[in-house]
């Protein structure tokens, strides 16, 4: 069964330990930001908690495990309700994005702090080893869903920069890059596309973390 995992099998209690705050925090980020701007729908759907059974998609969370690519529930938000769709629009997407960096920054500077005050030597390996997994997962997180493909944040986010003009004719095509989107991710065209991004976006955020941490201590 191994063979069919993305992850080494004995990872998979720490990694889904992990997943299970990231996309919760992640989720709950786009919940509480639309809120407070003055959207009620996730908080009447029962969205605007920090419970995970209210935020995992079973579906999506299985395929983590077994193609390395899942998903979460999508929060609910009904741009109308903010005085500034456009900005609304915006925040609304960036805090998710920004609420697992800030879980990596959180992480980061718990491992720093048990290294420092010589903690980690006398901790079991899996806890530091949650850690370095909790902090390259939140900034894979992070970085994977700012890169401008649907359905992930990063394409919310232009989508509302761009002129109205244009953001209506991205949406007539959205199902569309959707489509592509899997493509990139379930095929070696990724390595051309996606992964890039990634294998250099987050060694970058990770090293600034460390280096932030290490002037700090």
């Amino acid at each position: 069964m191994e063979r069919f995992l993305r992850f080494p099998l004995e990872q998979i209690p720490l990694i889904a330990g992990v997943l299970l705050i990231a996309f919760t925090v992640h989720e709950f980020a786009h919940a509480y930001t639309a809120n407070k701007l003055g959207d009620p729908t996730a908080k009447k759907q029962g969205r605007l908690t920090l419970n995970p059974m209210q935020h995992l998609d079973p579906i999506g969370t299985l395929l983590i495990f077994i193609v390395g690519f899942g998903w979460a529930r999508p929060v609910p938000v009904n741009r109308n309700y903010f005085k500034n769709p456009r900005l609304g629009g915006i925040l609304v997407s960036l805090m998710g994005p920004v609420s697992n960096f800030a879980l990596a920054l959180i992480g980061t500077g718990i491992m720093y702090g048990l290294v420092v005050t010589g903690i980690a030597a006398t901790l079991p390996s899996l806890v530091v080893q949650f850690f370095s997994l909790f902090v390259y997962l939140n900034v894979l997180l992070f970085v994977f869903n700012l890169i401008p493909l649907p359905p992930l944040d990063g394409y919310r986010i232009v989508e509302d920069l761009v002129p109205p003009s244009v953001r209506a004719k991205m949406m007539q095509y959205e199902q569309y890059g959707s489509l592509i989107f899997l493509i990139l991710v379930i095929t070696p065209l990724g390595r051309y596309t996606i992964y890039p991004i990634i294998n250099n976006g987050v060694p970058f955020f990770i090293n600034s973390l460390n280096n932030f941490f290490a002037m700090l201590f």
